[in-house]
């Protein structure tokens, strides 16, 4: 039998050879989802704490495509997206 362990020696036990091959790839999926969702925070958090306008506005095209992208694989909503959007444009254009 093939025992798939996940945390706290939590176990799934596959009934199909279809369902460990859903396992694996949403182990994967998941591996893929946590480090892009991880990379755009940086990025929000680096954007977010510049004072420069100059820099923020070199920043602000590169954060919007890489959020236009997260939304589109559905790593995060497309509607969270928007709204992060939103934020960074607010912050830059408080910036003088």
């Amino acid at each position: 039998m093939d025992y798939n362990f996940l945390e706290d020696n939590l176990f799934i036990m596959a009934n199909h050879k279809s369902s460990e091959k859903r396992i694996r790839q949403t182990e994967a999926r998941t591996e893929s989802n946590r480090y892009y969702a991880r990379t755009m925070r940086n990025a929000l958090k680096k954007l977010r704490s510049t004072t420069e306008k100059n820099e923020a506005l070199e920043m602000a095209p590169k954060m919007d495509a890489m959020l236009d992208k997260l939304a589109k694989k559905n790593v995060i909503h497309k509607n969270k997206a928007a709204n992060l959007k939103s934020s960074v444009q607010k912050h830059i254009n408080g910036l003088s």
